[in-house]
């Protein structure tokens, strides 16, 4: 069975009144916030219990909600009056920045020099401690980066010359490497060549000797044949005598 259709009239049980006032009051609110989530509206919700009690809910905020709702309500009933007061404000924002713009544009000129004319003595004044300001910091400024700049500069320099020093002790480690393997890769090499210095020594030697065995066997077999022919002459001469006498 259905449910049967509820009469709309006051509650007069003041217990089922205040039973009835907060079921729908939650449904109430539990509806709008299903209407600004699906529908992506801004929706805020007050009520005013019999007691004079506030209950409210704002999908953002209550505050702009009600200026929104207000602003809406006068152009609704002024629509020329806000049209014109909206052209006004647009007319006052216009002037302000034309007025903001010349100011700002006779400063310019006037730092760079020019444009000095209706300016009093102390407005000079002012515009010349105002540029002497500006060239000091302009100074401290320049100065903070040629600091910098030189810091840079002296960590270059001292990267490269940590740069160079390894370089340098690499090439001299690959220097004693190359040095020592080419001892340990040649060692018949230096061993023939020191035994070849050798006999040059001892050939020398021999040859000396041998020359001075050649020249005693030379003045050896000198004297002998000396003696051999003096010999021989005797003989003669006593061959010739014992002829003589017979």
């Amino acid at each position: 069975m259905g449910r049967g259709k509820i009469e709309i009239k006051k509650i007069e049980n003041l217990n089922s009144r205040q039973v009835t006032f907060s079921k729908r009051r939650n449904g109430l609110l539990k509806k709008a916030r299903e209407l600004s989530i699906l529908c992506d509206a801004e929706v805020s919700v007050i009520i005013f219990s019999t007691t004079g009690k506030l209950y409210q809910w704002s999908s953002t905020s209550m505050e702009d909600t009600l200026l929104k709702y207000n602003r809406g309500k006068i152009v609704e009933q002024h629509p020329f009056d806000e049209q014109k007061a909206e052209q006004n404000s647009q007319s006052v924002d216009v002037s302000t920045l034309k007025e903001e713009y010349l100011k700002l544009r006779a400063a310019y000129m006037r730092l760079n020099g020019k444009e000095l004319e209706g300016l009093s003595f102390k407005e000079v004044q002012q515009l010349e401690h105002q540029l002497n300001e500006g060239i000091l910091s302009i100074k401290e400024h320049k100065e903070q980066i040629l600091l910098e700049q030189l810091k840079r500069c002296r960590l270059q320099e001292q990267k490269a010359i940590l740069e160079n020093q390894s370089l340098r002790k690499q090439v001299e480690e690959l220097q004693q490497k190359t040095s020592s393997n080419s001892l340990d890769f040649n060692p018949l090499q230096t061993k023939i060549s020191s035994n070849t210095s050798k006999p040059d020594f001892h050939f020398d030697h021999h040859y000396h000797h041998h020359s001075d065995t050649s020249l005693h066997l030379d003045l050896g077999l000198s004297s002998d044949g000396e003696r051999k022919r003096k010999l021989k002459k005797i003989e003669a001469d006593n061959n010739d005598l014992e002829s003589q006498i017979a």
